[in-house]
């Protein structure tokens, strides 16, 4: 009777500190793995009466390198010092339907890491999601409307070829 109690006390002792275990590492690597959603501004956009003279007074005023589309900001990543990374300003005519369905007068583009994911988790979550998400060489783009009405531009960056179009058009960036 002894040894068997003993064998049975030794079996739910292996037992629970294997559950003990394992609770354990399934928490850490919940935690490790955790998505990663917004890690930047990728732009800023607002509407304006006037958008070349607008572009000029910043440039003038403010020392921005503007181009047709505004102007871009460069800077290093925290993550990896030796990694680039962008944000755009843009002005857009007072009249523009981009900024629809909102009637705020600005939008903000944040840099995401995985769109797609982020996506599926803002669905779950009852997020708008404005339109579909489109690729392009420089990134993937979606809109998703805030609980306010305001319209949000989600970018997963690819900062290689936004600093390679840039060049290609003779930009020159805002350091």
């Amino acid at each position: 009777m002894k040894k068997t109690t003993l064998i049975v006390l030794a079996i739910l002792t292996s037992f629970y500190f294997g559950f003990a275990f394992k609770t354990v590492i399934t928490k850490q690597t919940k935690d490790q793995t955790k998505m990663k959603r917004v890690t930047g501004i990728g732009g800023i956009f607002f509407k304006c009466k006037d958008t070349k003279k607008m572009r000029e007074w910043y440039q003038t005023h403010l020392g921005l390198n503007t181009n047709q589309y505004g102007a871009v900001f460069e800077w290093h990543q925290g993550a990896d010092s030796t990694k680039k990374g962008f944000s755009q300003w843009s002005v857009f005519n007072e009249k523009t339907k981009y900024f629809e369905p909102s009637t705020k007068d600005f939008m903000i583009n944040y840099r995401v890491e995985n769109l797609v994911a982020l996506v599926g988790e803002l669905k779950k979550e009852g997020v708008t999601i404005a339109d579909t998400i489109e690729t392009a060489d420089y990134g993937k783009f979606v809109h998703i409307m805030d609980m306010e009405g305001n319209k949000v531009e989600l970018w997963e960056p690819n900062d290689n070829e936004y600093e390679k179009l840039g060049k290609q058009m003779g930009s020159k960036t805002t350091k």
